[in-house]
């Protein structure tokens, strides 16, 4: 996780908004929680271009701009093929379009919340929200390995593809043995190490921690949570 400097952003989301904005996505969006009422869909759509605007403003406007694009592709065959094919075709453009409609600002949520925060301010911030270290832990480690087992992974696949072992290489027969098995290997020293760390750094420790990174909610935070507050109120209108 790349070490994010204070002094040099100028747009800082405190750690609880993005948590509540990747909670929110869950529900409305992927959850699809409201059903079809008319309401509910513009709120989805500003759900879905929270985090893209944010990302923009972090200097992620390329990650943004691809995942708008993506989504916009898929929403308008949703919107323009559903009405046009019937019977099986219709249940699979319904299954696999509708999977990437609400799984990709999920996604978006999520990248935003891992690429735009360091491992102290989520701590930070998950202390303050009163989690157990038994929840904690897990959450941070989970959030440093994926991480490391990618590049991990990078670096294995760079490897082998210099020896060819790849798929429609002539060596294909070798590609379970010298790639997927290195990465099982890896992946659990990986998760050792990790862990390992977090006891190392005093997480596991029953006395209360110190942090020098500087969270608080600013004018931003609070149009995040008011919306979210909205939000909950328009969803419980449309079960009335």
């Amino acid at each position: 996780m790349k070490n994010l400097n204070h002094k040099t952003r100028h747009f800082i989301v405190d750690p609880r908004s993005k948590f509540l904005i990747l909670l929110l996505n869950s529900i409305f969006v992927f959850g699809g929680a409201g059903g079809a009422h008319p309401m509910m869909l513009p709120i989805r759509h500003v759900l879905i271009a929270i985090p893209l605007f944010f990302l923009l403003f972090e200097g992620k406007g390329k990650s943004a701009c691809i995942a708008a694009l993506g989504y916009a592709f898929f929403y308008i065959i949703q919107v323009t093929y559903f009405g046009l094919t019937k019977g099986l075709l219709n249940h699979m453009l319904l299954f696999s379009i509708g999977f990437f409609v609400r799984i990709l600002p999920n996604v978006m949520a999520a990248y935003y919340l891992i690429s735009t925060t360091t491992v102290s301010e989520l701590i930070s911030a998950m202390e303050r929200m009163r989690f157990s270290n038994y929840l904690i832990i897990p959450i941070i480690v989970m959030m440093r390995f994926f991480p490391v087992v990618i590049e991990e992974s990078n670096a294995v696949a760079d490897a082998m593809r210099m020896r060819d072992v790849r798929f429609g290489g002539k060596k294909i027969s070798k590609l379970l043995e010298y790639r997927f098995i290195p990465m099982i290997t890896c992946s659990v020293k990986v998760g050792e190490e990790l862990s390992a760390s977090a006891i190392a750094r005093g997480l596991g420790s029953p006395m209360k921690r110190t942090n020098i990174c500087n969270i608080g909610f600013r004018g931003i935070d609070f149009f995040v949570f008011v919306f979210g507050i909205l939000t909950i109120i328009v969803f419980s209108t449309t079960k009335m």
